[in-house]
């Protein structure tokens, strides 16, 4: 079988060396103007030349487990798209999200400040009762950042689109229970997908039903949040803060103003980075999987061109 390599984000001779090594009784290569058709291929930062050169494949996997920049393309009618589940990258993000809630619960970024003024002043500890978390998103990524959250002793909600159970975390589900979450909630971690339901998802009507003084962490996508309802809800005191490592434009533009605002930590999209040699061994344990013969919309990460996730 043959397997392209498409990767625009990194050097991809790693990847490909990887692949080779991994799944040695295919033919691995990077792909280049004028290659055979492939039956598969491994692919980040998809382009349309790519995919219209390639009218044969039946599997792509996707080295990332966001996939909305695959909705805009047009992909051979029977292949199936496979993202990441997981490859090192669910610890990441729960390490993230519980130093950017420690951070802002401990008045962690207030000491710095202190440090700053050679100031020696304590603060009145906080209660973790009064922090309820809402996590958006109970999926792969979600799902343990909740359990992290809970094992802190945080009051941890979690919201998705069906309903779901998750030992010490209070679940709504459905648009029915959007706003009884929201309100529940003061600290709010965004792990959605983008799509074209959850676009602008983070805006002035959401995030002015959160919780007084409340604090925003988006580690999913730019595209969800409104970005200038953001700075008015922070000017404005109901919101206290936000961590954001995600933007609609990355690098982020340096005359943006989130870079200048007191109340927004930046960080450059490293919540969760791709893990190369986990990646691999997943990869190839999909094609192996596919090639014994399970169907490829069966395959574990398989996404619903419908749903866009």
């Amino acid at each position: 079988m043959i397997i392209h390599v498409y990767l625009t984000h990194t050097q991809p001779a790693p990847w490909v060396q990887g692949l080779q090594a991994a799944l040695p009784e295919h033919q691995v290569g990077l792909w280049a103007d004028g290659a055979d058709p492939a039956d598969a291929a491994v692919v980040w930062g998809p382009s349309q030349a790519f995919l219209d050169a390639q009218p044969r494949l039946k599997v792509i996997f996707n080295t990332g487990a966001g996939v909305d920049a695959w909705l805009p393309l047009r992909w051979p009618e029977q292949a199936v798209l496979v993202r990441l589940e997981d490859a090192g990258m669910s610890v990441q993000m729960a390490e993230y999200v519980l130093h950017a809630l420690v951070r802002h619960f401990r008045e962690l970024d207030v000491y710095a400040q202190d440090q700053a003024l050679a100031r020696w002043a304590f603060r009145k500890p906080r209660l973790r009762s009064d922090f309820p978390v809402g996590v958006m998103g109970l999926g792969v990524l979600g799902e343990p950042v909740a359990r992290a959250l809970h094992a802190f002793d945080f009051p941890v909600n979690g919201w998705s689109r069906s309903p779901k159970k998750l030992d010490g975390v209070r679940c709504f589900s459905g648009q029915a229970q959007w706003g009884e979450f929201l309100a529940a909630s003061r600290v709010l971690v965004n792990l959605l997908p983008l799509t074209p339901h959850t676009e602008n998802i983070l805006n002035r009507a959401n995030l002015s039903q959160l919780q007084a003084g409340g604090y925003v962490i988006n580690v999913a996508r730019g595209g969800h949040l409104v970005d200038a309802d953001l700075i008015d809800l922070l000017n404005s005191g109901h919101l206290a803060g936000a961590t954001l490592d995600v933007f609609r434009q990355e690098p982020l533009p340096a005359d943006h103003p989130f870079w200048q605002h007191p109340q927004i930590t930046v960080t450059p999209h490293t919540s969760a980075r791709t893990l190369r040699d986990a990646t691999i061994a997943q990869i190839a344990a999909k094609v192996r999987l596919w090639c014994a013969g399970t169907p490829a919309a069966q395959l574990p990460g398989a996404i619903d061109r419908q749903r866009g996730y």
